[in-house]
């Protein structure tokens, strides 16, 4: 069964985390780590979390449309979590969006993409999980 408030109540326990940790990753942490250490701070730390929200998603979401929940959250969270984690560093550092899309660059190690990628992965994979001994 499909659940478009399950899904935005879990996004928003996600965002928030995400973005409670890149608040503390930038005032507390950020003097005493090297700035790489730091983003490798903020993709870790909400990595077991987006996999718990997935697993809750798919265990609520259960039954013969769970494909189609697993997909309207794969779809949903990455980009808003995007959204949200710039519209935290534009209004609390005036950050610009050339500065926000330095995160993505894999080639000198920016982990940010993993985040980005299990957002989109873990709904998919925790409804295969879940599902796949039930007959449809």
């Amino acid at each position: 069964m499909i659940r478009p408030g399950l899904t935005f109540v879990l996004w928003l326990a996600i965002a928030v985390l995400v973005l409670v940790n890149d608040m503390i990753g930038d005032t507390v942490i950020a003097d005493r780590l090297p700035t790489i250490a730091i983003e490798w701070y903020k993709v870790l730390v909400p990595l077991p979390y987006v996999v718990l929200m997935a697993i809750i998603h798919a265990r609520r979401t259960a039954g013969p449309r769970w494909f189609e929940a697993a997909l309207l959250a794969s779809l949903l969270w990455p980009p808003t979590t995007v959204l949200a984690e710039y519209l935290y560093g534009y209004h609390t550092f005036e950050q610009e969006p050339a500065k926000f899309l330095d995160r993505f660059a894999v080639w000198w190690g920016a982990p940010y993409p993993l985040l980005v990628f299990v957002l989109f992965a873990a709904p998919l994979a925790a409804g295969w999980l879940i599902n796949r001994g039930r007959r449809m």
